[in-house]
């Protein structure tokens, strides 16, 4: 289809203003700095300072860790909800100066408009302004207006005393036979102004805002009837949502986008809606000034220009407004569940046998030594159709004690619990025939480890292997350090949500991008051993200077100092600021280089040890010297109490892993399946998923059950992570079990 010229017009200024905006960061405007200070119930110089820094490509995690008095003691989530605020306006930024530009070229722009545009911070107030002005196609407005009708339009709104087809008959022409089509048109042009109106728009958005509905009903029609045909079940999913509506304000997150998906699937059709009457009594105020024959002409306008123009627009507006607050609350979910994923408790350097079960294809065995390495691997045949238990028992057990394995790492898919019970039923003898202490058995979630064992890293780092070594030496390593074995793989691939794949993907991945890159940085990074996926994490550096370090350790050995970084291929003066706190050297000549005190510091620390007559390993080991520091001797300009605090706080447990220790767990022996289930019965289980509206529990039977947010405490739950977290080990009761539409519902309360 041809383009109008004006859309071509407006095409062309947002290519202009898009080429000519900055590419690199730039200081906040005065106006959104006090804008977000506002906001946030911050001082504007915490705001100022904070944009600074972030114009100066400072990182999150650094300018939390590092520069708490510059923000004033700002923790990371502030930080980045600045850093947020300060990219949606400078999008908002962008969009009003195209929309000035745009106006301006049509020779449009008045003063009093262009300071009406420049006022407002809130988007949608921004384009309803722009809306009067927007190029537009051809409308039946547009038209009417062609044919001469614009005056008899403003006859009309005047709402004189004058009869409508006495004042309509002025305006008949070749195109314009009658009066009611005169009238008709005149009406049209009524009802763009009404529609196109900012405060009309304002108005209905209140309105829908504290009333607006959202209902949901079975989609009908030929293609809906055969859909359902052909997938049952899966429509069967949707069938509580055949006849539902409530007020869209109280619609939670997690529903909203099962009504979505279960549209966007051909199984529902939902609406947003609002009571008509209401809606056009509000127009009516505002544009009916007579009860006479063209106040009554004006209201039919306003009526016509509600049900066909507003309402569609409000609609699509709200349910685009639902959407985008559903994926924000959504996407914070995940990114919490993420973040307790990947800080989960590790094993720590032991030897691992890892498992990856399975039926038919058999068990994926592979033995790791303490850094992860692979040792060997096989398969064994212990379940259905084979049944080999006999041979598959006599191999763990040679495997365990030639390879003198630790820990055992069991995938939690399928076949996991058969596995796991054989496990269990081993015993173990050394290499004389006398009793062994049996190797500790942990269930590992294996989300992801497919999309893992298939990547282009795995295919590097295991070239002579297929994909179910790979998926099981992952399996393995997510048991003793979860962090540097899930930064391999796309967050999104992990599992950290029942709708993930349902909200913006690309808000997605820069929300859970955001909580990886929070994650290592907390923990921290050990130079020496960390592979580029981990490395590229770390603030300041990314995926070049990652595999840079990775290359030049390999060609001149493991790093002996935090300086030594500096000989890295483009590691300058501001990667190195950003990134050396966070880097570890254990052993290192210099104690400080294995904590996360920052080199820039270091001064700071010598000083305290010279005074306290001793050396820096001497003052970190003795807790009696430290004590004796007064932090208030060592305050500069540069540095405050803060950074002090930090410092003394560090050399107490230097490179501590803040992660908490890993405990064994296994599933009752007297369920397998959901049959086995009766309400009462208290079980084991683990947490596997967190929702807004209550967190979902392996017990062991390959169907997670649910503890719904009112059965988590015998008090009232705002928010399921206030009581649990993820891969948390608890004991749940059963409430209810329906085996036909295999769903649990599990109770956390004393009973």
């Amino acid at each position: 289809m041809k383009q109008s010229p004006e859309h071509t017009t407006e095409q062309k200024t947002e290519q202009k203003t898009e080429h000519s905006s900055h590419s690199t960061p730039t200081y906040a405007r005065p106006a959104h700095i006090e804008l977000i200070a506002g906001e946030l119930d911050l001082r504007p110089a915490q705001v100022q300072s904070t944009s600074r820094l972030l114009a100066d490509q400072a990182t999150v995690p650094f300018i939390s860790r590092y520069r708490k008095e510059a923000t004033g003691g700002l923790d990371e989530v502030a930080v980045g909800t600045i850093k947020e605020r300060l990219e949606r306006l400078e999008t908002l930024e962008k969009r009003r100066l195209t929309i000035l530009e745009t106006i301006a070229e049509q020779g449009t722009l008045t003063d009093e408009l262009a300071a009406r545009i420049r006022a407002t911070f809130d988007p949608r107030e921004l384009e309803d302004i722009y809306l009067p002005y927007k190029p537009k196609r051809r409308t039946r407005g547009t038209i009417a207006r062609e044919n001469g009708l614009e005056p008899l339009a403003e006859k009309l709104l005047s709402q004189t005393d004058a009869d409508p087809q006495t004042l309509a008959g002025e305006f008949l022409s070749e195109k314009i036979s009658d009066t009611d089509t005169a009238l008709a048109g005149a009406r049209d042009i009524i009802a763009e102004r009404v529609n196109e109106d900012s405060i009309s728009r304002g108005q209905l958005r209140a309105h829908y805002v504290k009333d607006g509905v959202i209902s949901s009903k079975q989609a009908k029609g030929k293609a809906a009837k055969d859909k359902a045909a052909a997938a049952p079940e899966q429509a069967a999913k949707y069938r509580d949502y055949h006849q539902w509506s409530e007020p869209l304000k109280r619609c939670p997150a997690h529903r909203f986008l099962a009504l979505q998906r279960g549209a966007r699937e051909g199984f529902l059709s939902i609406s947003v809606t609002t009571e008509e009457e209401r809606s056009v009594q509000i127009l009516h105020r505002r544009w009916v000034k007579r009860n006479n024959p063209c106040g009554q002409q004006v209201a039919a306008a306003a009526e016509d220009a509600y049900r066909r123009l507003l309402a569609p627009s409000l609609e699509n507006e709200f349910l685009a407004g639902a959407k985008e607050a559903a994926d924000s609350e959504s996407i914070a979910v995940f990114a919490e569940n993420l973040r307790q994923l990947l800080l989960a408790p590790p094993l720590g350097p032991k030897r691992v046998l890892a498992i990856d079960p399975g039926f038919r294809t058999g068990c994926k065995l592979v033995c790791l030594d303490e850094q992860g390495s692979l040792l060997s691997h096989g398969v064994m045949y212990p379940h259905p159709p084979q049944n080999k238990s006999s041979a598959a028992a006599e191999q763990l057990q040679q495997l365990i004690r030639d390879y003198r394995i630790q820990a055992v790492a069991i995938g939690n898919g399928t076949a996991g619990r058969e596995t796991e019970e054989l496990l269990r039923s081993l015993e173990f003898r050394s290499q004389d025939s006398s009793p062994a202490g049996a190797p500790a058995v942990f269930m590992v979630n294996e989300d992801g480890a497919s999309v893992y064992s298939a990547s282009p890293l795995a295919r590097k780092e295991f070239p002579d292997h297929d994909v179910t070594v790979r998926g099981a030496v992952s399996i393995g390593r997510r048991l003793m350090d979860p962090l540097s074995e899930l930064v391999k793989i796309d967050p999104k691939s992990i599992g950290v949500g029942q709708y993930q794949h349902d909200v913006d993907q690309k808000q997605l991945k820069a929300g859970l991008d955001t909580v990886v890159e929070s994650c290592v940085n907390m923990v921290g990074v050990n130079l020496n051993t960390a592979g580029a996926p981990l490395l590229q994490y770390v603030s300041g550096l990314g995926p070049k200077l990652a595999a840079a370090i990775v290359a030049h350790r390999a060609a001149h050995g493991p790093f002996a100092s935090r300086a030594t970084l500096k000989k890295v291929p483009g590691m300058g003066p501001k990667a190195f600021q950003q990134s050396a706190g966070f880097l570890r050297i254990p052993n290192a000549k210099n104690p400080l280089d294995a904590s996360a005190v920052h080199p820039e510091s270091y001064g700071i620390v010598k000083q305290m040890a010279a005074d306290q007559g001793c050396s820096v390993a001497e003052l970190m080991q003795d807790p009696e010297r430290r004590r004796d520091i007064r932090l208030e001797s060592y305050l500069t300009e540069e540095v405050g109490l803060p950074t002090l605090k930090d410092i003394l706080s560090e050399l107490e447990k230097p490179g501590r892993d803040p992660r908490e220790a890993l405990e064994e767990f296994s599933f009752s022996e007297e369920v397998h399946t959901i049959d086995d289930l009766h309400p009462g019965q208290v079980l084991p289980g683990i947490v596997t998923n967190i929702t807004r509206f209550g967190a979902f529990v392996d017990i062991g039977v390959k169907q997670d059950g649910l503890v719904h947010i009112s059965e988590m405490a015998d008090r009232f739950v705002r928010d399921p992570s206030e009581i649990v977290k993820l891969q948390q080990h608890l004991q749940v009761r059963v409430l209810e079990v329906d085996t036909e539409r295999r769903r649990i519902a599990l109770s956390l309360k004393s009973g």
